[in-house]
């Protein structure tokens, strides 16, 4: 009677650690791909050269508008919504909302980006607008969403629920090398083997 209810049980354990390990597998394969390759790229970025594209734009403000940066007090604050449009419509970059730096002089944006940089200055004497890009390729763009550099919000929680994804996977696969190493002689020796390598590599080369 007790070996049929610990069949029971077990087949219980068996079948669900099996379901949710196929799913969180199948959430976390493409993305877990593309982070072990990025995680390879990171790691040989000095290797891996890229030229990067600067474009630059200029345009100068209207004198009307030119006055609605001539507040002395403003240190960190977004330019008037008008300034803003002006700034859109001439040169491309979009710096509504967005606080800028100010000083006597100017008023400087900064627009990071993944796989690149971009900024705005705006001279707050003579009106006129600087905008440059730098594109430094595909390459960096995806190595900046595996360390989520400057992606907004929505990359972030996504690289938080993918994290919880694989971490089910992980956690249901150990379960299940626990439910099956009793016919796999080598299942332990090689869990210890993946904690101690990294461990002693990291004890004995990282200074």
């Amino acid at each position: 009677m007790r070996d049929t209810v610990d069949r029971t049980r077990r087949a219980f354990w068996l079948k669900h650690l099996h379901r949710w390990h196929w799913i969180s597998s199948a959430v976390s394969l493409v993305v877990l791909a593309m982070f072990s390759i990025t995680g390879f790229t990171l790691n040989h970025a000095a290797q891996i050269e890229a030229t990067p594209r600067v474009a630059r734009h200029a345009a100068t403000l209207p004198a009307a508008l030119l006055r609605q940066l001539a507040d002395p007090g403003r240190k960190a604050a977004p330019v008037d919504p008008a300034v803003a449009r002006f700034v859109h419509e001439k040169t491309g970059a979009e710096i509504s909302g967005r606080d800028g730096d100010w000083s006597d002089d100017e008023v400087l944006v900064s627009l990071p980006r993944p796989g690149g940089d971009a900024w705005v200055s705006i001279d707050r004497e003579t009106g006129e607008v600087q905008y440059e890009t730098t594109d430094r390729g595909w390459l960096a763009w995806f190595n900046d969403l595996h360390k989520g550099r400057n992606t907004g919000a929505a990359w972030r929680w996504f690289i938080d629920l993918f994290a919880l994804a694989c971490v089910v996977f992980a956690a249901t696969g150990l379960l299940l090398l626990k439910m099956h190493a009793g016919q796999r002689g080598m299942t332990w020796p090689l869990v210890a083997l993946g904690f101690v390598l990294p461990l002693v590599l990291a004890l004995l080369f990282i200074h």
